[in-house]
C-alpha cells in the first residue's frame, strides 16, 4: 500500500475511534478535566483501550528500520526531559483544558463542530509561531 493510503486508512481508522468513543465532544472531555466537580471516568477508558495497542505496535516499530511501506522509519524522539518539553507541555495541557479539545479529537470534529475549526486554525498558528521562531 502507498504511504499516502496509509496515512488515510490510519486517519480515518483514527478518526473513527474517536467519533465512535464520543472523544470529538468537547464536554466530554472537559468532564474528564473535571477531577473536582462531576468527573467523567470515560476518557481513561479510552486511553486505557488504546495505549495498549499504541504500545504493541511501538515495539514492533522500534525493530524495523522500515515501515510496512518500504519508506524509513525516523528515528525514536530523544527522551530527554529539558526546559523546553515542560513548557511546552503545560502550554499544550492549558489549551486542551481551556477548549476541551486536543489535536486528534479536534481534526476528527472540524467538519462538524465550528468551535473544533477554530481549534485548528489556532493550532495551525501555533504550530507555525513554533517552526518560525522555535524550531531547534
Amino acid at each position: 500500500m502507498k504511504p499516502a493510503l496509509t496515512a488515510l486508512f490510519c486517519g480515518t481508522l483514527f478518526g473513527l475511534g474517536l467519533a465512535v468513543s464520543g472523544m470529538v465532544d468537547p464536554a466530554k472531555v472537559q468532564g474528564f478535566l473535571d477531577i473536582a466537580g462531576h468527573w467523567d471516568p470515560s476518557l481513561a477508558g479510552v486511553m486505557a483501550g488504546a495505549i495498549p495497542v499504541a504500545a504493541l505496535f511501538y515495539r514492533l516499530a522500534a525493530r524495523r528500520d522500515r515501515s510496512l511501506s518500504g519508506t524509513a522509519l525516523p528515528a525514536p524522539p530523544s527522551p530527554r526531559i529539558d526546559r523546553r518539553l515542560i513548557i511546552g507541555s503545560l502550554i499544550f495541557g492549558l489549551g486542551w483544558g481551556a477548549a476541551g479539545m486536543c489535536p486528534g479529537p479536534a481534526l476528527a470534529a472540524w467538519l462538524v463542530d465550528g468551535r473544533a475549526l477554530f481549534f485548528v486554525a489556532a493550532m495551525a498558528a501555533g504550530m507555525a509561531v513554533q517552526r518560525r521562531f522555535f524550531a531547534g
